[in-house]
């Protein structure tokens, strides 16, 4: 396909999202005073529509391998991050409502972070320091006992396609912490939708849900390294051209 087309694409696919965060924001707020859970739903129909609206315009695909190894329980979801597109995604698209935790300044960001905030998020205050992980186990230890699972990425940050950012621990100490399975995921959403990048190219992005893993006699240098090595792994079978060589 070639590049004007894909720059067109791309165009109509940016004004069709902000438009739609607009009219979301504004239907989020009409929907604040319901239930928790109608709220959820209500707000995560955004998220529905932009994966849509990617796959109608953009020709981005999915599928999704080991939807069965999500657990009935609560978990802690700690994820490859290269995009944008798997933020959007895996709201709507796992077992149970989600948790993100995401530093406070995004809630600023005018219509999408008031829509955030209206959810039962985990802000972080990056100036706390070593009080802002306190502060994320409080948090996340109501959330879970509401039946809602975390969702955290290890990396901190989006990595280009083919590369390892450093795993950091912080979600391998709160599975730790409040003694609650972890489940890896692995996907090549940056090959669609790259790190930085204006254009989005059509494809098919493969999210992989690996089985639960135990924190039980874990600590959570040794969780997060089998978590690491279960996501890199993977990350070998989902995009093995990417990898070649390396």
């Amino acid at each position: 396909m070639r590049h004007p087309v894909l720059f067109l694409r791309s165009l109509l696919f940016t004004l069709v999202m902000l438009v739609a965060t607009v009219v979301w924001s504004c239907v989020c707020f009409l929907a604040a005073p319901l239930p928790y859970n109608k709220r959820f739903w209500v707000t995560s129909r955004w998220n529905v529509f932009i994966i849509w609206a990617a796959r109608a315009i953009c020709g981005i695909r999915y599928q999704v391998k080991g939807y069965e190894n999500l657990p009935a329980r609560p978990a802690i979801l700690l994820s490859k991050h290269q995009s944008a597109w798997e933020t959007i995604f895996m709201l709507p698209n796992m077992r149970r409502p989600l948790v993100y935790v995401f530093k406070k300044e995004i809630l600023y960001i005018p219509f999408f972070g008031w829509g955030m905030a209206l959810l039962r998020m985990i802000p972080i205050d990056r100036k706390q320091g070593k009080n802002a992980f306190a502060q994320v186990v409080r948090h996340s230890r109501r959330r879970l006992a509401d039946g809602q699972s975390i969702i955290m990425f290890p990396e901190g940050t989006r990595i280009p396609v083919g590369k390892k950012g450093k795993y950091k621990s912080g979600g391998a100490r709160l599975a730790v912490e409040t003694q609650t399975p972890v489940v890896p995921i692995a996907h090549n959403a940056g090959e669609c939708w790259p790190r930085g990048s204006f254009i989005k190219r059509p494809g098919l992005v493969t999210v992989s849900i690996g089985k639960p893993i135990s924190p039980e006699n874990h600590t959570p240098d040794s969780l997060m390294h089998e978590v690491e090595n279960w996501i890199e792994s993977e990350m070998r079978v989902i995009s093995p051209h990417v990898y070649k060589g390396g």
